[in-house]
């Protein structure tokens, strides 16, 4: 019986460690936190599922029969396959932690008054469990907010989750040679100059006093015309 004993616990043992590393390899590059206040919506919520993550801030979904090209409303990570951009700086970082975070996963779309943005992708907040995907996005420093309305019901959770990922250098806000990244979107100047990208490939930046302002969609926003100037863009042949 003693024999026995010792042939049985060495395999006890071994089954015990391969089911703790099989529980973690199951997980992700971390698994983010519910954010206090958020909750999502007792109904309206469409299932889906996780076919394909294209970068940080759009991926293939599998929801309502068909396959849905989705782009996550109110955040902006840095692009890696832009064909006008190229890669920024943390881009890979925020594509790979969304791939590790949602492929295959089943997660919940909740729509905002806007359907679909201009490239016909769905526009949508993820929700895994209890958990807003877009929010953890920007409490982790992997994304900036963009803000485009008229969906805005988040807007000021996301402004105040990155203004805590600024201060604590998350991600993408961490100091290089002494200076602060500069990429994609800054909260604090939503609402102020447009950056735009043409169809020519021409970086074109709107003031207020621009007559396109208001039809314009951004791609960047600016606080100051020189900072529009420094990373690339020019104003329209029509500025006044």
């Amino acid at each position: 019986m003693r024999n026995r004993k010792k042939w049985v616990q060495p395999w006890l043992w071994l089954w015990i460690v391969l089911l703790l590393v099989g529980c973690q390899s199951g997980e992700s590059a971390g698994t983010g936190e519910v954010v206090e206040g958020l909750k999502p919506p007792a109904q309206g919520l469409e299932e889906g599922r996780v076919i394909r993550v294209i970068d940080g801030d759009t991926a293939v979904i599998e929801t309502g029969g068909k396959k849905e090209k989705v782009r996550f409303i109110g955040v902006n990570t840095p692009e890696t396959n832009h064909p006008k951009i190229g890669v920024e700086y943390y881009g890979k970082e925020a594509s790979n932690y969304t791939k590790d975070r949602l492929d295959g996963k089943e997660v919940r779309l909740e729509l905002d008054v806007e359907k679909r943005d201009r490239y016909g992708r769905l526009l949508a907040y993820l929700w895994m469990g209890d958990e807003l995907f877009n929010a953890t996005l920007v409490k982790e420093g992997y994304a900036r907010i963009m803000t485009v309305p008229p969906n805005v019901k988040y807007q000021e959770t996301f402004l105040r989750l990155e203004r805590e990922a600024r201060k604590k250098d998350a991600g993408l806000w961490r100091k290089e040679d002494g200076q602060e990244a500069k990429t994609g979107q800054d909260g604090d100047c939503v609402g102020k100059i447009k950056g735009n990208i043409n169809r020519k490939g021409e970086k074109i930046y709107h003031t207020r006093m621009s007559p396109q302002y208001d039809e314009t969609k951004p791609e960047r926003w600016f606080c100051t015309e020189r900072e529009a100037e420094e990373a690339g863009f020019r104003a329209p042949a029509n500025a006044r």
